[in-house]
């Protein structure tokens, strides 16, 4: 193999491997993100045009008599739902307040949350679960007490309205691994929420957990037939459709750039074999002159160039699986050496960096690989196939 042979197999490789990884970060984000994205609000949400929603008991009854419903939902969560600004050591932060169940935040955050402190079932009135950074940035550790201020939940006073301040301990904190969540959110129990913010028997809206994501079209359709007038249905991909169509532009783009890599490397086979061609056209001339046909040319050549792709794919498959599964230890080894942060969790929203591989997007990289390689070889096999040998050795 010529020089031009070794750097071909070599950018057949790397590219190849950077487009696994790429891949499987960015499926890795796409997954990770839209999992506690939606798992947090759930895959349904009901909303009333009033700002709350009464009676909401009865409501989820009638919700789960609808056969659709019925047959696709996990669970039913009302929330109450507010922003505060969260008080202590001197520090405010503005933050989520979100008044839940504790059976079913136990739900919720049962995979892939740590918790800190007491469990959920221990978490009684009056007390609270908070993002462990929240915490952190607030200087607060376990049972300490954190004043919450509401301007929308006003106390009305001699003096006009003011807003509802309460002092609440934090019972437990919550590591979800998402930054948004982390940094900014407090739950506490529905019924303490609901007379903070000065709504008894309401919540702000109704989440709806379903066993299939992608059923969310028929569960939509079946609710907005079954609830009365005056409510809002809401599927997760309508609340967040920006940020997931950013992500997918995103990954079409970053898939069309590093593409080129492999198609640079698949014009140097051209230009390694069209050399080569050149370099043994006495030896071309000498086989056809012996008998080899013009089609036997033509295969020798490509599978000369063939072979580099297929090796280039092979290695390339094994160094980019070999780095997506370990990119977050390797994240860590060179921030280690430089002593940077090269995932600011604020910026990225996660705290980890994700890596999710894809077996038929592996596949479809290397096969794309491999016919990019075969394509380069057409035109020097043919070259060769049409040497005249008696042109090449009429001055031998």
């Amino acid at each position: 193999m010529s020089v031009i042979s070794w750097v071909s197999l070599l950018g057949i490789m790397l590219g190849v491997a950077t487009l696994i990884v790429v891949m499987s970060v960015m499926s890795g984000f796409h997954h990770t993100l839209l999992s506690r994205i939606v798992g947090m609000n759930g895959h349904v949400v009901i909303y009333h045009q009033d700002g709350t929603i009464t009676d909401f008991d009865f409501l989820i009854e009638r919700i789960k008599q609808n056969k659709v419903v019925s047959s696709n939902i996990q669970g039913i969560i009302p929330v109450m739902e507010g922003q505060v600004m969260a008080s202590a050591n001197g520090i405010n932060s503005g933050a989520m307040l979100r008044g839940i169940r504790m059976s079913d935040l136990a739900a919720i955050t049962a995979h892939g949350t740590k918790l800190f402190g007491n469990t959920l079932n221990e978490i009684r009135d009056g007390e609270l679960v908070m993002g462990q950074v929240l915490a952190r940035n607030l200087r607060l550790t376990m049972s300490d007490p954190v004043t919450l201020i509401a301007a929308n939940a006003s106390t009305p006073t001699a003096f006009g309205t003011m807003p509802r301040i309460m002092a609440y301990p934090v019972k437990s904190t919550f590591l979800m691994g998402m930054f948004e969540y982390d940094s900014g959110f407090i739950f506490m129990p529905l019924e303490t929420a609901q007379r903070y913010l000065n709504s008894p028997d309401a919540v702000s809206h109704i989440d709806l957990r379903l066993k299939n994501a992608n059923a969310t079209n028929a569960v939509r359709d079946a609710l907005r037939g079954v609830l009365p007038h005056g409510f809002i249905v809401r599927d997760w991909r309508e609340l967040n459709q920006g940020f997931v169509g950013a992500l997918q532009v995103e990954r079409n783009v970053m898939f069309l750039i590093l593409m080129l890599i492999i198609i640079v490397a698949a014009f140097n086979i051209v230009s390694s074999l069209v050399m080569l061609v050149k370099d043994k056209s006495r030896d071309i001339a000498v086989l056809r002159t012996i008998g080899v046909s013009r089609n036997s040319m033509m295969k020798i050549f490509m599978i000369a160039g063939t072979s580099i792709g297929i090796l280039g794919a092979i290695m390339g498959v094994a160094l980019g699986l070999a780095v997506a599964i370990y990119i977050e230890d390797i994240r860590q080894f060179i921030q280690m050496l430089t002593g940077r942060n090269l995932f600011p969790p604020e910026l990225y929203f996660l705290s980890e960096l994700p890596s999710r591989i894809d077996p038929l997007s592996v596949a479809g990289i290397a096969i794309v690989a491999v016919l990019l390689s075969f394509l380069a070889t057409l035109y020097p096999a043919w070259k060769a196939s049409k040497m005249d040998p008696v042109e090449v050795l009429r001055y031998e």
